[in-house]
This record gives structure tokens, C-alpha cells and sequence, in this order.
């Protein structure tokens, strides 16, 4: 389980920080063939803001979760249950914002669900 919590984190943390950083740098939304009209009825008016938050809020918490899990961190599993979480959250909160779903948003949402119980197992372990 250790090592499917890693491969999840990990995933999400490279995944989400390589998307957030591209849409940052084209806030256009070209590179991933997103049209601004997307984003409309939302707060932003370009992908830059959403890219940020993708990458401190989503990427850099799974980041963190996955080194802790290297080296063994007495707190991995909570970051792991606080990367699972902001990733849930991110999906949720762009399927309330845009009016389109894409298939991503059902494979991030479940990698979020899992990532959020195998920390919850692994945590509840440590306390035995």
C-alpha cells in the first residue's frame, strides 16, 4: 500500500505541476487546446490564476507528500490525506466552475478518493 500511495503522489505531483507551470506560461490556454470561453461564469479571465493554484495548491502538496513518503517522514501520511484532499478539491470546485466535465476530472477525482483512503489505512496503522 506504501508504494501505491507513492505512485499515486507522485503521478498527481508531476501531472499537476508540469500543467499548472504550462498553463502559467500560456495563460491562453492553447497549449492544451482550452478555450478562454471556458472559463466563463468564473472569476478568471485567462488560465494563469488556475495555474497557480494548481501548482502550489495541488502539485507542491503532493510534492511534499511523495518526498515525506521517500525518506520516511513521521508526518507522510498526513500530507498524503492533505494531498488526496486538495486534489478533491480542485476537481470538485472546476466541475462546479465550468460547465463541462472531461474524462480527467473522473480519473483525478477517483486518484484523489484513493490517495485520501490508503492514507487513512497507513495512518490508522501507525497508531496500532
Amino acid at each position: 500500500m506504501k508504494s501505491f500511495l507513492f505512485v499515486l503522489t507522485s503521478f498527481v505531483a508531476v501531472t499537476s505541476l508540469l500543467s499548472g507551470l504550462l498553463m502559467i506560461s500560456n495563460p491562453d490556454g492553447e497549449v492544451f487546446n482550452l478555450s478562454i470561453r471556458l472559463l466563463n461564469g468564473t472569476p478568471f479571465r485567462d488560465f494563469k490564476i488556475p495555474g497557480i493554484l494548481l501548482t502550489t495548491l495541488v502539485g507542491i502538496t503532493n510534492l511534499i507528500a511523495t518526498l515525506f513518503i521517500i525518506i520516511r517522514q513521521q508526518k507522510r501520511y498526513s500530507w498524503s490525506l492533505a494531498a488526496g484532499i486538495s486534489l478533491c478539491g480542485w476537481v470538485i470546485a472546476e466541475i462546479a466552475m465550468i460547465d463541462t466535465q472531461y474524462w480527467l476530472h473522473f480519473i483525478y477525482l477517483t486518484t484523489g478518493i484513493l490517495i485520501i483512503l490508503v492514507s487513512l489505512r497507513l495512518k490508522g496503522r501507525e497508531l496500532i
